[in-house]
Formats: structure tokens, sequence, C-alpha cells
């Protein structure tokens, strides 16, 4: 990867394509087109703000909490610019879960979406951020707005505007920032699903390393200035925020932002303007838009790439996207600790069930529960070394050490090498359920399942049992009421017998976080 040697920091990077393009589209925000250089002038403003009036320095965390709109790359290119660290916050959490990690990253500014400010009130004094800058979804409707004179005042709580931070001319060019490629860029928090939440902390080098990684795999289907990207995953998980704010955009393409993918009414009319070429989902999105009339009118004649990340992809869902857009699926591999992406099927040659091979400069290994490598092509954890692992866990030596192992990362996920050299996840390794001392894998169960006609969505887990150790319990989302007995033959046709679910409940919603992916920890609290 040659062009790692080319720019010393993320900020060169970005400065570099935001110049390079700067007449073309960058991003369609609630229904308005950005070009390149509109984001590159509100972020040089931003920037200077940060440093200037805020009186920032290189290194101190900058929390983002927003939904997918312009702003966040205007705020995420302004930090970088200036060398500071971005910590990404998801727009959905608590009081509590924002406290803990502001705390835990010593944020201290914040830039944060007009609508959640009650729950910013509700911590303010337990907090470190000493400024907060209020944006809102129709700020920049009109555009960037005009450029005014005066000072840039707070308002009544104490906040700035950021619409009103961007109507100032710069008065004072910001420093641009010295920051090395083994400088952290980014915190990055685990969803906490092991314990509390961690910041992994990813270098420059580990977000570069992986957009060049993930450009080489994509390529040449992947083509420069031609690609339109609809991105109704979050910006602040790991997987859009690197693909809908790096990747895309190092290649002079258009990414259409969707602030609320749940609103399937919304989010087919965000698409309909436009011939897109990829989109980038996951298994939940997917099976929702394949059941929504309007999405199946739309048009799908330029759709050439579709990628997975972030959870399992079924291989009914895959089979359901394809004969619904003609377009199939590319399922990939990572994690916040990976920046995210270890490994990704070629677009042009995916193999459904398995998650591609892994990226180029990556090593994957399966190890077994004393760190050795298991037999090939037998099942192990999985673990990585690469350019795109992370630092470690922000302040956290213990739990990093838990984790890391001569240069490889464990994932505590399990999985194993096909013949192909494609890697196939089977399941987490802290979801695995013991039947009479046999290993059970929800993933596979989950994948029977959602081959029934009448099942929309999965989720299995373990409970006690005085006879087993544990059971296999399947919680189901459905068209229409099921009898269970039958869903339980339905099962025996196809696995043995201490994997079929002895237990089957049929719920009109599962527990899902705010990217879609199935919380089986809270079926299991249930």
């Amino acid at each position: 990867m040659e062009q790692l040697n080319k720019f010393k920091n993320l900020a060169e990077f970005v400065e570099n394509f935001l110049n390079k393009y700067s007449e073309r589209v960058a991003f369609t925000s609630v229904g308005r087109e950005f070009t390149f250089n509109d984001v590159d002038v509100a972020s040089k403003r931003l920037a200077s703000f940060f440093e200037h009036t805020l009186g920032l320095t290189p290194g101190e965390r900058v929390a983002i909490q927003l939904p997918n709109l312009v702003q966040y790359p205007i705020a995420v290119f302004a930090a970088l610019r200036v060398g500071l660290v971005i910590v990404n916050t998801n727009p959905m959490y608590t009081p509590r879960e924002m406290q803990h990690q502001f705390n835990d990253s010593d944020a201290q500014a914040l830039i944060i979406f007009d609508q959640i400010k009650p729950a910013l009130e509700a911590i303010r004094a337990d907090i470190p951020v000493k400024n907060v800058i209020v944006t809102g979804a129709m700020d920049f409707i009109q555009g960037l707005p005009e450029v005014a004179d005066g000072e840039i005042s707070k308002d009544a709580d104490g906040n700035y505007s950021l619409a009103n931070i961007l109507a100032h001319q710069i008065s004072t060019e910001y420093t641009p920032t010295k920051a090395t490629k083994d400088d952290v860029a980014i915190l990055q928090y685990t969803g906490g699903t092991t314990g509390v939440s961690k910041g992994a902390a990813l270098s420059h080098l580990n977000v570069l390393a992986n957009v060049l990684q993930t450009a080489e795999r994509a390529q040449p289907t992947y083509r420069e200035c031609q690609e339109i990207l609809v991105c109704p995953l979050p910006l602040y998980h790991i997987y859009a925020f690197n693909m809908g704010m790096f990747f895309t955009g190092s290649f002079g393409n258009h990414t259409v932002l969707i602030p609320n993918p749940r609103d399937l009414d919304a989010t087919v009319a965000m698409m309909k303007p436009y011939k897109f070429t990829i989109f980038a989902g996951l298994n939940t999105l997917f099976v929702g838009l394949c059941m929504h009339e309007g999405f199946k009118q739309l048009d799908f004649s330029a759709l050439k790439i579709t990628l997975s990340g972030g959870t399992a992809l079924m291989e009914a869902t895959a089979g359901l996207w394809e004969q619904t857009t003609g377009c199939r699926v590319s399922e990939g591999y990572g994690l916040s600790e990976t920046a995210p992406v270890v490994s990704l099927n070629d677009p042009t040659d995916q193999i459904i069930g398995s998650v591609g091979p892994a990226l180029i400069d990556t090593d994957v290994e399966f190890w077994d529960d004393s760190d050795k490598p298991v037999p090939e092509g037998e099942a192990g954890q999985l673990v990585c070394r690469g350019p795109q692992v992370m630092m470690g866990y922000w302040n956290r030596p213990e739990e990093t050490a838990k984790v890391m192992k001569d240069g490889f990362f464990k994932t505590g996920d399990v999985g194993l090498r096909l013949p192909s050299g494609h890697i196939k996840i089977v399941d987490r390794l802290k979801d695995m359920i013991i039947v009479s001392g046999f290993n059970v894998f929800p993933n596979e169960i989950e994948g029977v399942l959602m081959t029934h006609p009448d099942i929309l969505e999965a989720a299995v887990i373990g409970e006690p049992d005085d006879r087993t150790g544990e059971k296999v319990c399947a919680y189901v989302t459905a068209k229409s009421p099921l009898d269970s007995v039958a869903i339980e033959a339905f099962c025996r046709e196809q696995l043995t017998n201490y994997k079929v679910p002895k237990k089957i409940v049929q719920v009109d919603e599962l527990p899902k976080s705010s990217v879609g992916k199935i919380l089986r920890r809270e079926l299991r609290k249930a």
C-alpha cells in the first residue's frame, strides 16, 4: 500500500480529496446536496473556531453525537485538521451512557443534536465537557449560511450554535495538525456487550490503512467519480464512519446520508431520486426494506455492490435481497477494534455464508482455548494482526492485555477457513450454547429458522436446563401466528437433535441495538 507513505495523517488525506474533487457532490443531507468544496469551507471555519475560540489543543477529545447529517463530516474533518481526537457517540444514548463515555474519554467539547439536549442537561454538572455546540436537522436545508460579521455568541443555556459558527468568516487561520500516523485519531467505543463500554483507540494509521485495504479489495468494480453510496447505517458506527466519511470521499464519490433508517418510508423516499450503485446495510435492514412495497418499486438497474457487516448475514436474507434488487450481497467482517474491516468478499466473487478472504496485509488465524492454532479447517477463536488493529483500549492497559497477544487481536468470535481461503464466522464465543457437552452456535440455528417461509427474524439463546445443562431457545417474529410444534418439526428436518430449539417463542419485535443488531443479551434478561 504505497499510498500509506503519501500522507502524514488523516487530515492530509482528507484535505487531498476535498481539494481534488472540490466541485463534485460529496453528500446529500435531508434532500440537499453539498459539494466537497462546501464541506471543505465549513470544516475550515469550524477548525478555526475549535482552536482560537474554544482554545482546544491537539490530542484533546471532542465528542460528536449526531445522526447522519452533513454536519457530521464537517465536524470530523474540522477536528482532524487541528489534531483533536474524535469520540463517536450514539445519539440514542441514555444520560447514563453519555456520562460514562464523556467521562471515560475526558471529552472537552461536544457537538450534539438539538433533540437530545435534555439528556445532556441531566448530566451536565457531572461531565468534563466545557463547550457544547448544538445543531438541528434543518440547519442547512438551504445550504451553508451566508457569512456575517459580529461575534459568535452563546445561547441562554451557554451553548454555541453550529449554524452561527459557520456563518462567520475565519478571522484567524487554524494551525494545521502535526499529528503522525501513530497518534490517536478516534476513540470508537465498543457496544459494552461484555461489560463496561471501552474506547478502542484508533490511530491515523489504523483508519487510513483500512481505507486503502478496502479499496484494494473493491477495485476494479469500485470506480472513481461514478458511484453513489446509500448510507443508512449511523456514522457513529465504525462501519459507516469509515465507509461514508473516508472511503467514498477518497474516490470523489457521492454519499446519500439516511438520518433514520427505522423510518422505512422516509428512507425509500430519500433513495428514490438517485440511481445508486452501492448500498451498505445489515441483515435486519435488508429484511425490512425487502418487505416494503415502495422499496420494491425503486430503480435497481445501477446497483452493483451491496455490502453487509456489523452482524451475521443470513443466507435466506441474502437470497431475498438478490431476488428483490438483482444484486448479490458481499459480506464482510470487522470490529470497532479493527477500524473496522478484517475480511471482505470480492464484489465479483462472493461466497454467501462467508465473510470473504482476509484483506491485504492482514493475518488471520484460529486459536483454541490455549491460544494455539487449531488444525486447518477446524473452528477456533478468530485472531487477526494487521495495520488496522487498534492501539489498545483507552486508558485500560489490563483490558488491552486480555485481548492482545504477539500482535494478534483476539476477536471473541469463532470462525474457520474454508478450502477456498474464505473465512466463515460461526458465532460469538460468549454466545455459544453447551447442550450435554455439545457446542451449539446460535447463528446456525437462526439461519435454519430464517429459511422457514413465515419467519421474518430469529434470535437463539441458551437457557438453563436441569438435564442437559443448557437448552436451545428461539425467539422469532413472523408474518402470521406460528405453530411451535410445526416449527420444531421443521428444525428437526435440518438439525441434529441437541441443536433443535426446545422452546420457541413468537414475539412482535426482537430487541435491537441502534444499528439494527439483534441483542441476544436482552432476551437473556427477559
